[in-house]
């Protein structure tokens, strides 16, 4: 898909999804150490999950020194309906005992150094620096970016990194951290994995994929009256 074909699909999706009055996260955060926490949390599991834990474990650790510190079984207790919950609990424990070692407690506001925190990949990374500091470093794929990006023909890829670096060179880097929030969004409500709504959907006439979706069940055309 060539950028001006990109730059229309982008147009649509802010119309539709850019409503000045909603927050464009999906997981409910005050500060920069609870969504570095938080998405590190909501790897294979849903944002709802994750937020139903979040007042919970907060209000328990509510700073880097606080959960560096914790019990992994105490915390394995609060995030255990997340699925994964002894690899998670580890991952944010010595993320928070890393905050304090060598970041003086605060969350690093640059890529390099969030890649070096467990639990961590540029998916986690990208998000927190979008949403903690404004910084957009690059776009965060997840399972319906990456789904969208190739049906909407934005890139063949398969790895997220591959489908990151076509996402890049399409958009402007001003787009880069709204694209993760449009997309995802596309993804839940008309796009979705196994029934996407390709007769409703307002991206049919830019979409390579309407009539014949890459990925879940094929889409049924209703016949004319």
């Amino acid at each position: 898909m060539d950028r001006e074909r990109a730059g229309r699909v982008y147009s649509v999706l802010e119309d539709l999804y850019g409503d000045p009055g909603s927050p464009r996260t999906f997981l409910r955060f005050e500060n920069p150490f609870q969504i570095l926490i938080l998405t590190i949390l909501s790897a294979r599991t849903t944002d709802r999950s994750v937020n139903a834990i979040r007042d919970r474990l907060f209000s328990r650790y509510p700073e880097p020194k606080d959960l560096a510190n914790a019990d992994p079984r105490d915390v394995e207790d609060i995030i255990h309906p997340l699925g994964f919950y002894r690899e998670k609990s580890q991952n944010i424990i010595k993320t928070s005992r890393a905050l304090i070692e060598r970041f003086g407690g605060r969350v690093p506001d640059r890529m390099d150094d969030l890649l070096t925190l467990p639990g961590v990949g540029r998916k986690t990374a990208n998000i927190v620096l979008d949403h903690a500091f404004g910084i957009h470093d690059g776009v965060a794929v997840d399972t319906h970016v990456a789904r969208l990006s190739r049906r909407l023909g934005f890139s063949s890829g398969k790895d997220p990194a591959r489908i990151e670096r076509d996402l890049m060179a399409l958009f402007p880097q001003s787009a880069w951290g709204n694209l993760n929030y449009l997309l995802i969004r596309h993804g839940r409500t008309t796009c979705t994995a196994r029934k996407p709504s390709c007769t409703t959907c307002p991206l049919g006439s830019l979409c390579p994929s309407a009539d014949n979706p890459s990925e879940g069940e094929p889409v049924r055309r209703k016949k004319p009256p």
